[in-house]
């Protein structure tokens, strides 16, 4: 096995703007779907709100502070040597509704001070156009059920493309597209079990998406856009044949997202399933051939776990949420949120993927998320983390190296602590920098490197060949 990962790997970390930026308000940002989640526990899921209550806690409105310490913590990724951040743009701090017409200057410079950091360290962006926020301001169109939003999605995406030309080359246009079929609200503010409404949701951010990828590349030919899958893998529970066809019904549910995004066109078992249950989509004049034109250059997605499905996982995810199968697999181990730890399970993916789409990958969500204790003397020793992400990184490079899966890059979730999407936590934290702060928001907001980081910045420098 060759000892290094191909050259010009884009190695780096992610984040999310509502999970990190806070600053929910400053400078005439819009609120968005995120800023009226409340912090929620495990096991206990997050209130969404009508508009912002007084006495509740949005973990969304300060966050970690980057807003204002990005120049700190860029600094910090390129001093463990990153070649790629992954974050978002905040739609909602360059059209703080969504829907006018002319973008919001301050919002705008914001980032171009955020992306030139990044330069000035050799740190190529990889931006998120939209990630878990929707402005709240379109939901009186009914957000993406309403085909009116693709249109001001689309301005949105002119005026980023145009102002970060030359700065930033590599878009994705949604977070965890899939997202629709469990969490709507964070995945685009649908708020409604009903499948009709979801499935024409997603369809609306299929054509958005499609309409976004023609446009990244006339405006610049280097641009190039992806995709981002919430990585639900699954095993069968046994041989059975029920169990079989069940875990084909599940991949169906999940990977369809992929089929339309990566291959053009809504795939043949999707429709009949439609046909079945009645769903209907809005399809109009011309908006197939958008969907074959709007093809992505490249799939990335998030990879934390393994599911085990069988002949008596329920399929129905109306009200689900997250994605819960009713088995547990008992060859693996689980976090402390639950989330089963399956390293082998990213090879699998990866060739899963790949075999499926013959599409350069991305893996731009990893990690685990973890109790860490600070030391007296200030330490913070994460053997268990450099474990994890030791043991992941290994069978990606089997991947590479012995299946033949061109990949691009690797952005760890998320390089400093964050707010936690799925519970609105901070001590479920994932990164190599600890940022003091507690479930409360109550802290220094200090930066404190924890032993990951260190370790980190060895793989990095030896390209993947010193991982221990």
């Amino acid at each position: 096995m060759a000892k290094e990962f191909p050259e010009n790997f884009l190695w780096g970390g992610a984040t999310a703007a509502n999970q990190c930026e806070g600053a929910y308000l400053t400078n005439g940002k819009g609120l968005s779907t995120a800023d009226v989640m409340t912090a929620g526990v495990h096991g206990v899921p997050r209130e969404i709100t009508d508009g912002v209550v007084e006495d509740k806690y949005y973990p969304s409105h300060n966050a970690v502070d980057h807003y204002r310490l990005f120049k700190e913590d860029i600094a910090l990724f390129a001093e463990m040597g990153f070649k790629c951040y992954r974050m978002s743009i905040a739609w909602s701090r360059i059209f703080p509704n969504g829907d006018e017409e002319v973008p919001k200057e301050e919002g705008l410079k914001h980032y171009d001070e955020v992306f030139d950091t990044c330069l000035q360290y050799g740190i190529e962006p990889l931006v998120t156009i939209s990630h878990f926020e929707t402005p709240l301001g379109l939901l009186k169109y009914g957000s993406w059920e309403n085909r009116e939003v693709i249109d001001f999605y689309i301005r949105y995406c002119e005026t980023i493309f145009n102002r970060y030309k030359g700065k930033v080359k590599y878009w994705l246009t949604f977070n965890e597209i899939n997202v629709m079929s469990t969490k709507p609200w964070m995945a685009g503010g649908i708020n409604s079990d009903d499948e009709q409404t979801r499935m024409t949701a997603a369809y609306h951010q299929f054509l958005a998406s499609a309409k976004a990828v023609q446009m990244a590349h006339e405006i610049d030919p280097n641009n190039k856009v992806g995709m981002m899958y919430a990585g639900h893998i699954a095993y069968p529970a046994s041989c059975d044949p029920e169990d079989m066809q069940a875990i084909v019904d599940f991949m169906h549910k999940m990977l369809f997202y992929c089929d339309v995004q990566c291959r053009g066109y809504y795939p043949a078992y999707k429709l009949k399933e439609f046909e079945r249950e009645g769903i209907v989509l809005p399809i109009q004049d011309g908006d197939l051939q958008e969907l074959m034109k709007g093809k992505v250059d490249f799939l990335s997605y998030s990879y934390y776990l393994t599911h085990v499905v069988g002949k008596d996982t329920n399929l129905d995810f109306k009200g689900l949420n997250g994605v819960k199968t009713g088995y547990k697999n008992p060859y693996l181990q689980t976090s402390d949120w639950g989330w089963a730890i399956d390293p082998k399970g990213l090879r699998y993916s990866l060739n899963l993927l790949y075999d499926r789409y013959q599409i350069p990958l991305m893996i731009v969500e990893n990690g685990l998320g973890a109790v860490d204790k600070v030391e007296e003397d200030g330490s913070i020793h994460d053997s268990y983390r450099i474990d994890y992400l030791r043991d992941h990184l290994r069978e990606m490079k089997k991947a590479i190296d012995i299946d033949g899966v061109p990949v691009m890059g690797y952005t760890m979730w998320g390089p400093m602590d964050i707010i936690a999407a799925s519970t609105g936590e901070m001590k479920k934290r994932y990164g190599f920098i600890y940022v003091d702060i507690d479930d409360n928001g109550n802290g220094t907001f200090r930066r404190i490197k924890k032993d990951s980081f260190y370790w980190y910045k060895k793989v990095i420098e030896s390209n993947g060949e010193n991982l221990e």
